[in-house]
């Protein structure tokens, strides 16, 4: 599958890859920006590329038949996401069960236009105690990029500062609902 992922990625559909994927076994992986449902193809095949395990929550009916399978497989884990729940707490514990996480998601909430991103992600990796990876999917130039890891500071404004500077100018599949 690697060798046919990469086969796909680079020579079919003549996508770059820039940075490389760090060797960690747990990290919180932010994906922006995410405004096509097609994103979550091509981040299985650039989980394939990259030849490394990934996973993302979902609620927990998507787990159940005829489906629940198939997001399992995916690298799906399910979370309680009811009013009563606490989503930040619900992913340290997985972080702490699991040898391997790394845990990717769009920290947009949504695939439309947005102009702050939603902050639970960095929650998620100060209280696992995790480092935080860029990734960014550009439609514009057909490459996704890949930053070095970093721990969130205890200065959340400084952070949000580098990473709107990561993801400046990035292109989605929709460029109007780029971040």
């Amino acid at each position: 599958m690697h060798r046919l992922a990469k086969f796909l990625y680079f020579k079919v559909f003549r996508w770059k890859l820039v940075g490389t994927f760090p060797d960690l076994k747990k990290c919180v992986i932010i994906v922006v920006p995410h405004t096509h449902w097609m994103d979550f193809f091509l981040g299985l095949l650039v989980r394939k590329v990259i030849n490394k395990e990934m996973h993302y929550i979902g609620k927990k009916s998507l787990f159940k038949p005829p489906f629940g399978w198939f997001f399992r497989w995916t690298g799906g884990a399910p979370v309680d996401r009811t009013k009563n729940s606490n989503t930040v707490d619900s992913v340290a514990q997985i972080f702490e069960e699991r040898e391997i996480f790394r845990f990717a998601l769009a920290p947009e909430g949504t695939r439309k236009k947005v102009k702050a991103l939603k902050t639970g992600f960095y929650h998620i990796a100060k209280k696992a105690g995790v480092p935080i990876v860029m990734v960014a999917f550009d439609f514009g130039e057909k490459q996704v990029k890949i930053a070095e890891p970093f721990f969130p500071s205890d200065d959340i404004q400084k952070d949000f500062k580098d990473i709107r500077a990561f993801y400046n100018g990035v292109q989605g599949k929709i460029p109007a609902y780029s971040y």
